[in-house]
């Protein structure tokens, strides 16, 4: 399929494909976002289209699966990023600047990090200083299902010594 050809039968489908993004969505920037991403993947992989077939049912498969994959996207990003705010929340609401037992209690956490491995310390300092996984990524050098195991395991490691040194119901469930 030409770049012509693929122009036109979108063109052609763009009202259905927007009311089609409102539907998934229900919300009207996001199903923008939606028709934006469907068509950048598709126009990439024009060449894919067998002539003959119906492209309406090509561009809606492209966008339901833009959209589950995005769900699902969140979804991970959200459970993953739980327990951190577990442990700041704990922190932030514990901590007093006077109260010496909880400037004692960031140097120790603050020590626990800084015992991890050199390649967790570093996604799990910027993972919670505010970087997405794809910067940590472009940072460090590999690839993002690294960064996102990488954090895991800072985590993971991270809760096993804070339960070892305090017994904390709080934590206990986490």
């Amino acid at each position: 399929m030409t770049s012509t050809e693929f122009n036109n039968n979108y063109k052609e489908i763009e009202d259905l494909l927007f009311g089609f993004a409102m539907k998934l969505t229900k919300n009207k920037e996001d199903a923008k976002d939606l028709m934006q991403e469907t068509f950048c993947r598709a126009f990439k992989h024009k060449d894919r289209f067998s002539g003959g077939t119906n492209f309406k049912a090509w561009m809606t498969t492209i966008m339901r699966n833009n959209y589950i994959n995005d769900y699902r996207r969140q979804k991970t990003r959200s459970q993953i990023m739980a327990p951190v705010e577990d442990f700041t929340y704990f922190i932030e609401n514990q901590s007093d600047s006077t109260d010496g037992d909880s400037v004692i209690l960031m140097k120790e956490l603050n020590g626990m990090i800084g015992d991890l491995s050199e390649d967790l310390q570093q996604a799990f300092k910027m993972f919670i200083n505010g970087y997405h996984y794809d910067e940590i990524a472009e940072k460090a050098n590999v690839p993002m299902g690294t960064v996102k195991s990488r954090i895991f395991f800072a985590r993971k490691k991270l809760r096993a010594r804070i339960r070892a040194n305090y017994d904390m119901a709080s934590l206990n469930r986490a």
